[in-house]
């Protein structure tokens, strides 16, 4: 799990949840109307987040080192690129937000034993988890009945194995199974005790134990209400179980408890998306990419929700912003493309398609999205064939067979014979 100590990038949770965070009908969507499929999802904001370099829809201010000239000036503005403009193997720049300080474990007590976990706690926060490990080690073997000094261990050893800090991703973790009965014994040995309660919890939680992870961090969260990450990671259980309005209401709380770190902003915006309060979920983006613009994770949530409010126009500068930032990333030029289909520039969706499809070959909606793009353009063949494409990367999607009937029925449209005419 991440050194930082917070469960992180929540967006996929929303299949979890049962939610669609794509706009309306984007689960079926449609040859004629080209409705498309947005790849990655998560976020929103009405205007461009301070510093974020994009400037918002119909501001009149050009990007820096767009190339755009003024209006006036009397210079040739260079020709748009088709695409995104931004090369496939373009370095990112993308900055990763910065998590809060990790929970300490010592309790201050000024004893040999708490000594060891204050150096185990500071090795931690420094991202020196070999050391927190052997400090918290140490710290065992002063006291062996001490429940601080066995979750210090354990979360030192998750985090130098480098394990998963999403839901469900490390269901098989070694590490990770080897330390569920380690934190039982530290909950056991000192019920009271909050950590405890919270590492076992987080531990179940990246094991895809959504039920057992609940009770755990339910009681983590009666023993420290004021735990930033407590509050979170209940929130995530209560998430991954489609419990909407409580994973609002523990995220909320977790967010105001930690108003200036992005990652509990941009998960509150997951929530709430999920829960279908698009607005809101715009607004709780918006403080994320503000505390963090240069995150193109937190651009692509951002305008992913603005897509999901139906504003692409004001999605496409958080878009651009992602791609640039992470050029590597087929979903954000994919998004990205879904945003000028939205618009009705086909020619630019369908670059910016091909290109997320040059990265990531198996994304099935950049697929779908490239075949309604040539439906629409009357490329019924190359159509078809984008569709096969997709079918064959997931033969029991439903957006696949949706468009694929489509698709027959035109054609059948097309090539019935003419009606003879009337004498």
């Amino acid at each position: 799990m991440s050194g930082g100590g917070s469960m992180r990038r929540l967006a996929w949770l929303l299949a979890v949840a049962g939610c669609a965070a794509a706009p309306p009908q984007a689960s079926a969507p449609s040859v004629p109307s080209g409705t498309p499929t947005p790849a990655e999802s998560g976020a929103a904001s009405a205007a461009a987040p301070a510093e974020s370099g994009a400037a918002p829809a119909g501001s009149g201010a050009t990007p820096a080192g767009s190339g755009a000239a003024p209006a006036g000036s009397g210079a040739t503005p260079a020709a748009a690129p088709v695409g995104s403009g931004v090369p496939l193997d373009a370095p990112s720049t993308s900055e990763e937000a910065a998590a809060s300080p990790p929970p300490r474990v010592a309790r201050g007590t000024g004893t040999a034993a708490d000594r060891k976990l204050e150096e185990g706690d500071v090795a931690y926060a420094n991202g020196d988890f070999a050391a927190a490990e052997a400090a918290y080690r140490a710290a065992v073997r002063l006291d062996r009945k001490d429940a601080a000094a066995i979750v210090g261990v354990q979360r030192a050893a998750i985090a130098r194995a480098g394990v998963s800090a999403e839901y469900n991703g490390a269901p098989n973790d070694r590490t990770l199974l080897a330390a569920i009965p380690e934190l039982r014994r530290a909950a056991a040995l000192e019920p009271g005790y909050a950590p405890a309660h919270l590492e076992l919890g987080r531990a179940l939680l990246v094991l895809g134990r959504a039920d057992s992870a609940l009770v755990e961090l339910t009681r983590a969260a009666e023993l420290a209400p004021g735990d930033a990450e407590a509050r979170s990671a209940l929130g995530v259980a209560h998430l991954a179980l489609g419990d909407l309005q409580d994973a609002v209401r523990e995220l909320t709380r977790s967010a105001e408890l930690a108003p200036g770190d992005a990652e509990r902003q941009a998960n509150l915006g997951t929530a709430l998306l999920a829960a279908g309060r698009t607005a809101d979920a715009i607004r709780a983006y918006e403080r994320a990419a503000r505390l963090s613009p240069a995150d193109a994770r937190l651009q692509n949530d951002l305008g992913t929700a603005l897509l999901a409010a139906n504003d692409p126009a004001r999605a496409v500068p958080h878009l651009e912003a992602a791609v640039a930032r992470d050029p590597a990333r087929a979903t954000y030029r994919s998004n990205l493309g879904y945003a000028h289909h939205l618009r009705g520039d086909l020619q630019k969706a369908t670059a910016l398609y091909r290109e997320a499809l040059k990265l990531d070959e198996r994304l099935g909606s950049a697929w779908i999205n490239l075949g309604n793009a040539l439906a629409q353009s009357g490329q019924l063949k190359e159509a078809r064939a984008a569709y096969e494409r997709a079918r064959a990367i997931d033969p029991s999607d439903p957006r696949v067979k949706a468009v694929m009937d489509e698709l027959d029925a035109i054609e059948r449209r097309r090539d019935a014979p003419s009606r003879a005419a009337p004498r």
